[in-house]
């Protein structure tokens, strides 16, 4: 985060499962398969979050970042992403709501709506690794007229990076593409333009770096601008009337 703020960032994100990503084998069993969340420390995912939402107030940055949020004591908890203000406010959170099959039968409860943020002008979404794989998400967040999608992930696959890539390419919106460090020599974080090209991205290395660019809603990039101001537009207009006339659903 200091790195990100030297650098001139307003905002910051962070991967899924940033401040815990549990390993269900390792974990006590509970009834039905789950696992038990009786002996999590709670206090220190939460003390952990306070530090992250301090920081973030100090240095003037937003921050996005994977955790853990527990629901009513009978209910599995969220895989969530926390949005915190360069205030130091949480002013959201996204729960992850198409789950792995472990996830889904063992850790967590599913999310059911979309988030939609706004930072500088930026109308901004979220989405968490798994969830690449379902395009219809990330075309309602075009249908929600978000300029950036931030999608955090806790996995090794060079091949969701690509995914990620073709939605910055079908969508024509910004996409943040964050990775553990120690995933970044197969599939390095980045951000992806409108127009699908890697605007900026991390060495191919296992190791933290940052992937800074800046995004703007005028730039003249020729790649960008199509995207933004042609592509865009008309693509909502052929849906539109794909849709009239019984062609898409």
């Amino acid at each position: 985060m200091r790195e990100a703020a030297d650098a001139g960032a307003r905002l910051v994100q962070f991967p899924e499962g940033a401040i815990v990503y549990p390993d269900p084998d390792a974990m006590p069993a509970a009834d039905g398969g789950t696992v038990s969340w009786t002996e999590t420390a709670w206090d220190v995912i939460g003390a952990e979050e306070e530090a992250i939402r301090l920081l973030a107030r100090e240095l003037g940055i937003w921050v996005v970042f994977g955790t853990i949020r527990p629901l009513a004591p009978a209910a599995l908890p969220r895989n969530s992403l926390l949005v915190v203000s360069d205030q130091g406010e949480i002013t959201a959170r996204y729960d992850k709501r198409i789950l792995s099959h472990t996830e889904a039968t063992r850790l967590y409860s599913p999310g059911s709506e979309p988030v939609v943020f706004e930072i500088d002008g930026l109308r901004v979404g979220c989405a968490l690794c798994i969830e690449a794989n379902f395009p219809e998400l990330f075309a309602q967040y075009e249908a929600l007229d978000v300029d950036v999608v931030l999608l955090s992930v806790m996995v090794d696959d060079a091949a969701r990076a690509v995914v990620a890539q073709a939605y910055g390419t079908l969508f024509n919106y910004w996409i943040g593409y964050s990775v553990p460090a120690q995933f970044g020599s197969t599939a390095p974080a980045g951000v992806i333009g409108p127009g699908g090209r890697w605007l900026a991205r991390c060495p191919a290395e296992d190791r933290p770096a940052l992937a800074v660019t800046d995004l703007d809603l005028d730039a003249g990039d020729r790649d960008i601008a199509i995207g933004l101001r042609l592509a865009r537009p008309w693509r909502r207009l052929a849906r539109a009337q794909s849709r009239k006339a019984g062609l898409i659903g």
